[in-house]
């Protein structure tokens, strides 16, 4: 967790990134850095050190990658959102908002930006959210409507979007090559949790065994990566 001394103006907004790339906060941070109405405040790599982070300095947003070593920008917007409802959050991912955005809307965010978005993009939507608005296309707001407004009863088809979040995470890790042991450690829970995640999953998507799930896991991955 590093604090940041804003320049210029005390009228500019407080911006935490919660990132772990530090290339990307120092870029990021930069540009923010740059404008007239806002400014960084802190930066931070992980989910308990962002937490701390947006204790301490209290931002007017945070951007909470949804993707970090220590389990995942998830868990912290709805930690955030628990402890600090009254701090918005931008969400900043690589993966595509159709398979996360409303997750992260869902967990508390009220924005979410692709990480390949220009950099114009990211900092429109940090204006948005700190007008009170919400930083999203047409698709995901319709995407909410459309499952808020679903029969509840019905069964959907077989898809990722019937899994939880850790599940997903889960799933995502086993198509990238990480094992259990691996991916327990990287989401900081046991080894048997893991496997309750994958025993969800296979059970969930209809697959009958442990190499069905490397097999759909695996292109699950490489389609994200195309997109």
């Amino acid at each position: 967790m590093k604090p940041r001394k804003a320049s210029g103006s005390s009228e500019k907004k407080k911006i935490l990134i919660v990132d772990d790339h530090p290339l990307l906060r120092v870029g990021l941070g930069r540009v923010i850095d740059q404008q007239e109405d806002m400014a960084i405040c802190g930066e931070a790599d992980d989910g308990p050190s962002g937490l701390a982070a947006v204790e301490k300095y209290k931002p007017d947003v945070a951007i909470v990658d949804i993707s970090l070593e220590s389990g995942t920008g998830l868990d912290l917007i709805r930690d955030i959102q628990a402890h600090h409802p009254e701090i918005p959050v931008l969400a900043l991912s690589v993966h595509h908002e159709n398979l996360y955005a409303e997750r992260a809307m869902r967990a508390g965010a009220k924005g979410y930006v692709m990480k390949r978005e220009p950099v114009d993009n990211v900092l429109a939507a940090l204006r948005k959210v700190l007008r009170g608005h919400m930083a999203v296309s047409e698709n995901v707001i319709g995407r909410i409507v459309a499952h808020s407004g679903a029969d509840k009863t019905g069964k959907e088809c077989i898809s990722v979007e019937t899994l939880g979040n850790r599940e997903l995470e889960v799933f995502r890790l086993l198509g990238n090559g990480l094992g259990t042991r691996d991916i327990a450690s990287r989401l900081g829970v046991a080894v048997s949790t893991v496997e309750t995640y994958r025993a969800g999953i296979k059970k969930k998507l209809g697959l009958a065994n442990n190499a069905e799930l490397l097999c759909q896991a695996a292109r699950f991955a490489a389609n994200e990566s195309s997109d």
